[in-house]
Formats: C-alpha cells, sequence, structure tokens
C-alpha cells in the first residue's frame, strides 16, 4: 500500500470545536473509479482498477475494495492484476474526469474564493470569511460534501482544520466519505503518535534514516532538539520538519497558483526505435500541450523534451525559444530538434514527452508568429481545431501525419 493509506484512522475522542479552523482540505474519494461507477452501478463493491490495461500501463486509480489488495495508483498494471486478478480493469476517460474536475471546483468557489487546487480531485480551501454568511467551518465543510454527491454522484472527505498541513492529513484519515475536525488544542494529540513518514518533506529514504535512529512516530521526531535535525537533515529541512512536528504551518491557502510548466508524455506499448514513429508521437504530444497552453491562457518559452530508453535511463533537453508561443508546430518543431540533438534517433525509446516551462498570460503582446506565417495563419487555424475537438471530440481534427492509412491494424 502507498504511505498514504497506511495512515490508521483515529478514533472520535478529537472533538468538534472548529474554533480556530478555517482551513479546509477537500478530497474525492478514488475519483477516477468513482466517476467511472456513477455509470456502472452493478460494479460497485468490486474491486475495479482505472488504467491502460497493456503490459505498459499503470494504474490511475482504484476503488477501495482493490486497495484492501495492495493495489494504489502508480502501480505497474502487471503488478496490480497479480494482487488483485478478479478486479475489473477500466480504460481511463480522461475528458469525462476532466468536466468533473471542473464542476467540483465551481461548487469550492461558490463556498468561497480562497480556493487552491492541488490536484484535479482535491483543493484546499479557506472559508473563514464566509463563517458569517454560512456558518462555522465544519458546517460548510458538510455542505461542500453534500453538494459534491447530489450534483456529480460521487462522494469526498474532508478534513477541518487551523493549518494547510494539518486539514490534509485529517481528510486522509477520515476516508472514505467522512468529515474530521482536528481542534487547535488538539492538534499535537492527533499528530504525535502518527509515523514520521506522515509528514510532509519525509520520503521513504528519510524515514528509514529516521527509524534507524529510533525515530518511528511524530512525536519521537518533536522531542529531538531543532539544531540536531538542522545538523542530521540540513538547516531548512531540520526547521520545517521540527515546525511540521507541532503542527506549526504558515503556508497560507492560494487562490489561482499559476501553473509552473505544462506537458505531457507517453509510454510505448512496446519500445520504439523508429525515428519517424517517434517523431510522430513528440507531434502528438506537440498537440496536446498546445491545446492545454490555449486553453489555460498561457504561453511559454521554454521547451523540453524528456527521452527514457529501454533501461530507463531518462535524458532531458530543452530551448528558451526568442519569444513565448502556444503553437504547437513551434513546440513540435523545438522537440524535433531537441530529440535529434540528444543524439537517440538509432536507440530503442520505451516513452517520451514534451514540456512547456516558463509561462506567462496569453495577449497580443506576447502572440509568435510561427516560422514567419501571417497572423491569419497557424495559430488561427489550431484555435479552430480547438473549437471542433469540443464539439466532435479529440479524433475530430488531426493533422494529416496521424492519421493512419487504413488496414494497418488499427481500429478504423
Amino acid at each position: 500500500m502507498s504511505r498514504k493509506q497506511q495512515l490508521s484512522r483515529p478514533g472520535s475522542d478529537l472533538g468538534t470545536d472548529d474554533t480556530g479552523c478555517p482551513i479546509l482540505h477537500v478530497d474525492m474519494d478514488a475519483f477516477y473509479a468513482s466517476v467511472e461507477l456513477r455509470e456502472r452501478p452493478e460494479l460497485k463493491g468490486v474491486p475495479v482498477i482505472i488504467g491502460d490495461p497493456g503490459a505498459r500501463g499503470v494504474v490511475l486509480s482504484a476503488t477501495y475494495e482493490a486497495r484492501r489488495f495492495g493495489v494504489h495508483s502508480a502501480m505497474p498494471m502487471t503488478r496490480a492484476r497479480r494482487l488483485c486478478p478478479q478486479a475489473v480493469v477500466i480504460p481511463p476517460s480522461r475528458r469525462k474526469y476532466s468536466e468533473v474536475s471542473r464542476g467540483i471546483m465551481e461548487i469550492f468557489g461558490t463556498f468561497t474564493p480562497e480556493v487552491e487546487p492541488i490536484a484535479s480531485d482535491e483543493a484546499f480551501l479557506d472559508v473563514g470569511g464566509a463563517r458569517k454568511r454560512l456558518g462555522p467551518p465544519a458546517a460548510i465543510a458538510a455542505m461542500i460534501r453534500e453538494r459534491v454527491a447530489r450534483e456529480h454522484g460521487i462522494t469526498c472527505s474532508v478534513g477541518v482544520a487551523s493549518s494547510k498541513f494539518v486539514a490534509k492529513l485529517a481528510s486522509q484519515h477520515c476516508k472514505p466519505d467522512g468529515l474530521l475536525v482536528v481542534p487547535v488544542d488538539k492538534v499535537v494529540d492527533f499528530l504525535h503518535p502518527l509515523p514520521v513518514g506522515a509528514l510532509w518533506g519525509v520520503g521513504e529514504r528519510t524515514e528509514r534514516s529516521l527509524v534507524r535512529f529510533g525515530v518511528k512516530t511524530v512525536g519521537d521526531l518533536a522531542r529531538i532538539p531543532v539544531a540536531t535535525l538542522q545538523r542530521e537533515l540540513g538547516q531548512a529541512a531540520g526547521a520545517h520538519l521540527a515546525a511540521l512536528a507541532w503542527g506549526r504551518d504558515e503556508r497560507p491557502v492560494q487562490p489561482h497558483v499559476p501553473d509552473k510548466s505544462i506537458g505531457a508524455e507517453e509510454t510505448f506499448a512496446t519500445d520504439v526505435g523508429d525515428p519517424v514513429e517517434i517523431r510522430r508521437e513528440l507531434l502528438r504530444l506537440s498537440e496536446r500541450v498546445a491545446a492545454r497552453l490555449r486553453e489555460g491562457g498561457h504561453v511559454g518559452r521554454t521547451v523540453s523534451v524528456k527521452l527514457r530508453r529501454a533501461d530507463f535511463t531518462t535524458i532531458s533537453r530543452s530551448r528558451t525559444l526568442r519569444e513565448p508561443t502556444d503553437v504547437a508546430q513551434v513546440l513540435y518543431t523545438t522537440a524535433c530538434d531537441l530529440y535529434a540533438a540528444a543524439g537517440l534517433e538509432e536507440v530503442r525509446l520505451r516513452l517520451v514527452g514534451v514540456r512547456v516551462e516558463n509561462l506567462s498570460p496569453a495577449g497580443e503582446a506576447t502572440r509568435q508568429l510561427s516560422l514567419g506565417e501571417r497572423e491569419t495563419g497557424r495559430r488561427e487555424a489550431e484555435q479552430a481545431m480547438d473549437k471542433a475537438i469540443r464539439r466532435f471530440g479529440r479524433n475530430a481534427v488531426l493533422p494529416a501525419s496521424l492519421v493512419r492509412p487504413p488496414f494497418d491494424g488499427m481500429d478504423p
């Protein structure tokens, strides 16, 4: 099981006093699986795994029935099937998940403008300013859970606390379909029995090192002098963990945090050594990234490619453009140049990826003309493609090089 799933569920002796607890962490329960089960209710209570069923596939989500067998997200599908051979495997429907995610975030926004999404299925909310209008934080959390269930047919768990760190832990502890308040005066009682791996910043390697020193729980860590932690873990990490061990987390909820980068990658079903096929995939990924840039109102200057060999060695190359762009053709041309410069055109690859960083808001000042085209050229054509795709689906409009000829082994 993942470290997140190993956290035990606390008792009900913390109380319900939410005074001074304006922070909520709302987390959907087995989000992708729950969305799929809305349309297949006959699978409720059955182990279900969401992910690419191919040999190279990974688990995107799993119902709690499958998790009891040790299945968790990011696990190779082959291992998940060995652990739970009776599970029903459903290929992901990402457009469906995106639509539900947008609806959920819209619900959050009706309660407070202070919403910080941290994934498609979870967010922090600061409801301190909504108390007069809607009531105390625990009541607001209950209303959010009811709205999500009523409007989208899925459940969520909500942690209510004085800080983001404690609220996130609380939501994990009341899963699935729960609500947990951690009163201000019970934060230490809540934290100190937890395994030290529950602290943000304690990865598996750090956890193993701490356990070797006899530090097994958050309480064990809290009793170590800060200077000792800083000497062993470094100044910043030592101070950070010492503060978290006592429930101190001063970070505010940050609404509308801009994307730092936008990317997409693909793991091939079998290793690919044909440069033509790899460039086709780079084009497909460039189209996907450019569409996401335009959808989010971004342009970016730094383009990078990720190239993973069959032996899992990963090479990354990047280039910063003279002008920011959201044009797929520019991304593709740059990605191909980086692929060639990496010297891997005769090497079999397992995975390729395209990413754009150094983002800024799209606008007239940052609009780039691709390869000397007029303003009514490539960018406007891709915007027209966006509209067609939104109306008719992802495969409604494709570059000619991505349209496979008939009878090539692909489904029509």
